[in-house]
C-alpha cells in the first residue's frame, strides 16, 4: 500500500471518529443523525460505496424493546422492581454488593440496560439512609447493567455476534448456549469484582467534609434523611406478575430452541436449513409481546409511553446511523489495510480487544460496536 493511500485512509478514519465524537456530544438520536451526515460525506464526497445498514440489529432491538415495553405497560417491570427493592431493603448494609447484582439480573432478563433506570434512585436512597457513599453501589450497578448485555440471550449484541459468524465453517459449531456459557460467568465475575472494589471507594460519609457541610443545610438534610424513593407503596394487579412469568417463559423458549437446532430447522427448496437465531429472537419477542398483551389485557396505547420503549427507539436510531456509516468506511478500507492490521493482531491479539473497548466507549453501544468491528475481526481470522 502506497504512503499516500495510507495517509488518506488514516485521515478518513479520523474523520469517521470526528463525526462519532460530534454525535456523542448530543447523544441518543443526535448520535444517529450526525452519523448520517458522515455517511453522506463518505458516499458523495469521498466516493465510497454505501455499506450495509444494520437491519438485523435494528429488528432485534425493535422486537426486544417492544416486548419489554408491553411488559412495562402491563406492570411487569414495576413488579420486578418491587421484588428487587424488597431484596435490597432487607439487606441495606449489603447494597454495594446486591445493587449491582440486581441490575445485572434485570438486564440479563430484559436484554437492555434501559430498564434499570427506575432502580437507581432506590439504590441511592438505601445507601444514603444507611450511611453508605451512594456512588459506590450506583456506579457499580450502572456498569453491571452494561456488562450483563453481553450475557443476555435476547440482547442485540449477542444476536449480532451469532448472525456475523453464521455460515463461516470455522464457527459453525458455536451456538447461543456456547456464547452465554462464556459471557454470563465472565461478566458476573466482573460484577462481583467491581462491587468488592467499590466497597472502599471514596471517603466514608462521616469523614467527607463536603457531605458534612451540606448536612448543615436544613432543607438538604431533610431531603436526605426523610425523603424516600420507593415502589413498595403501589398495589399492582395480578396481571403484573403474570406478565413477568410469560416473559420468563419467552426467555426459556429462546434458549431451548437455541439448544435444539432441529426445532428451528425447516425445508427450503428441499434442503434442510436452520433458521438464524436473530430471526428466532425477533419472532419470539414479537409473539410473546402479543401473548402478554392479550393475557393481561393491557391497553396498547400505553405501550409507547414507557421508559423502555422510548429509550429503545432512541438506541435503534443511534445504531442505524453509527453502524451504517462505519460499515461504509470499513468495507472500503479493509481490502487495503487488512494485511498490516492482520500482522499486528497476530503478534498482539489483545490490541483488538482494546479496539472494541475504545469504540464502545465512544459510541455507547455494544451492538453497534459489534456491528462495526466484528466483520473486521472475522476477516482478520
Amino acid at each position: 500500500m502506497s504512503l499516500s493511500l495510507e495517509l488518506t485512509l488514516i485521515a478518513e478514519f479520523l474523520l469517521l471518529l470526528g463525526f462519532l465524537y460530534a454525535g456523542s456530544r448530543f447523544g441518543g438520536i443526535g448520535l444517529g443523525v450526525v452519523s448520517g451526515i458522515g455517511l453522506m460525506f463518505e458516499v458523495l464526497v469521498l466516493r465510497m460505496p454505501p455499506g450495509k445498514a444494520p437491519v438485523d440489529v435494528m429488528l432485534v432491538i425493535l422486537a426486544v424493546v417492544t416486548c419489554a415495553a408491553v411488559l412495562e405497560a402491563a406492570g411487569g417491570l414495576k413488579y420486578m422492581l418491587q421484588i428487587a427493592e424488597r431484596i435490597l431493603r432487607k439487606n441495606p448494609k449489603r447494597v454495594t454488593i446486591l445493587g449491582p447484582i440486581v441490575t445485572y439480573t434485570m438486564t440479563i432478563m430484559l436484554g437492555t440496560g434501559h430498564a434499570v433506570y427506575s432502580i437507581m434512585p432506590i439504590i441511592g436512597d438505601i445507601a444514603l439512609k444507611n450511611g453508605i457513599r451512594p456512588e459506590r453501589p450506583m456506579a457499580a450497578a450502572s456498569v453491571a447493567s452494561q456488562l450483563a448485555i453481553t450475557g443476555s440471550p435476547i440482547a442485540a449484541v449477542v444476536a449480532t455476534y451469532l448472525t456475523g459468524i453464521s455460515g463461516i465453517p470455522l464457527f459453525e459449531h458455536i451456538s447461543l448456549p456456547h456464547v452465554v456459557a462464556v459471557t454470563i460467568p465472565a461478566t458476573f465475575a466482573g460484577t462481583i469484582a467491581l462491587s468488592l472494589y467499590s466497597l472502599r471507594r471514596g471517603k466514608e460519609l462521616q469523614d467527607d467534609p463536603e457531605y458534612q457541610r451540606r448536612l448543615q443545610d436544613p432543607i438538604w438534610r431533610d431531603r436526605i434523611l426523610n425523603t424516600t424513593s420507593t415502589t413498595l407503596n403501589e398495589q399492582l394487579p395480578p396481571a403484573a406478575r403474570n406478565s413477568v412469568l410469560i416473559f420468563l417463559l419467552a426467555l426459556a423458549c429462546i434458549v431451548l430452541v437455541a439448544m435444539l437446532p432441529e426445532i428451528r430447522t425447516v425445508a427450503i427448496d428441499g434442503k434442510a436449513t436452520e433458521i438464524k437465531m436473530n430471526v428466532i429472537i425477533q419472532m419470539f419477542m414479537l409473539g410473546f409481546g402479543g401473548i402478554i398483551l392479550l393475557a393481561t389485557r393491557t391497553h396498547v396505547q400505553t405501550v409507547p409511553n414507557g421508559v423502555v420503549f422510548k429509550s429503545g427507539m432512541v438506541a435503534a436510531i443511534a445504531i442505524f446511523g453509527i453502524a451504517w456509516m462505519s460499515d461504509t468506511y470499513f468495507s472500503f478500507a479493509m481490502p487495503h489495510v487488512k494485511g498490516s492490521i492482520q500482522e499486528m493482531v497476530k503478534h498482539a491479539p489483545w490490541t483488538f480487544a482494546f479496539a472494541l473497548f475504545g469504540v464502545s466507549v465512544l459510541i455507547n453501544s455494544q451492538a453497534a460496536t459489534a456491528k462495526m468491528l466484528l466483520p473486521v475481526g472475522i476477516s482478520l481470522g
